[in-house]
């Protein structure tokens, strides 16, 4: 694995990226958002993700973006779109892509729903969400993240469906790229519910490009958890989504 620290995407300090590269010459992409209620974390974090999938032959980016206090509902989402902007853009120089995939865990998981079902984020880049090869929602909030609800003076158990929620944009679209939802059997309160609420309206619209994994414990706790073959258990589930996206394309 060769990593590339601190790629400069945009002007901002927190507009960097690391790249993992597999030591394959031809590689599926998969595009990080790390979670933290847009408030906390950091794109180091990852590292034990990337060095999992790159065993398998997935190269990652794993990308930071503004946060709050300072930054302000959409600052965070046209970040995620600038990264991956960055990646269609560059990543030829670093081998051969086979596809570039998109996905996020928690406040990451609401980055990449936005970006799969508000088109203009990508399209200010010149690109469609079709053009992704899948998106791994993981336990990211269907509806008006609550950080953003508070930015707006409210209580933030409001739930809220509006033009900063993925589910407002449900149904605008003809069909979406490969998607998988993820969460955890003892996910934060009220998040199991929005996103059947959200899988429930897909269903309603005919949608059938997409599934959902519960695995045990609590919020996106597998992250940092090894499955029983030693294996990272959050890279298990993104790699064998990949392989089946890649079966299908």
């Amino acid at each position: 694995m060769k990593k590339i620290a601190d790629i400069a995407y945009g002007g901002h300090e927190l507009q960097k990226l690391d790249l993992y590269l597999p030591e394959t010459e031809c590689f599926p992409l998969f595009v990080y958002f790390h979670g933290g209620g847009m408030e906390i974390g950091d794109k180091s974090r990852e590292a034990e993700i990337a060095a999992a999938l790159c065993g398998w032959g997935v190269g990652m980016i794993s990308a930071n973006y503004r946060m709050y206090p300072e930054a302000r509902y959409p600052d965070f989402v046209e970040d995620a779109a600038s990264a991956v902007a960055w990646a269609f853009a560059h990543i030829k120089e670093y081998g051969k892509c086979s596809g570039i995939y998109v996905g996020g865990s928690s406040a990451g998981g609401y980055l990449s729903m936005m970006l799969c079902f508000d088109e203009k984020y990508l399209a200010a880049h010149g690109i469609s969400p079709l053009q992704i090869a899948g998106f791994y929602h993981d336990a990211g909030q269907p509806t008006t993240h609550f950080n953003v609800v508070r930015e707006r003076g409210l209580d933030k158990r409001r739930v809220i469906v509006d033009e900063a929620s993925p589910l407002y944009y449900v149904g605008l679209a003809e069909k979406y790229a490969p998607m998988r939802f993820a969460l955890a059997e003892e996910d934060m309160q009220n998040r199991k519910e929005q996103t059947e609420l959200l899988l429930s309206t897909m269903k309603h619209f005919g949608y059938e490009n997409y599934d959902l994994v519960v695995r045990p414990g609590r919020h996106v706790k597998y992250l940092r958890r090894n499955n029983e073959a030693g294996e990272n258990e959050f890279a298990r589930m993104v790699y064998d989504f990949i392989c089946k996206a890649e079966a299908k394309a």
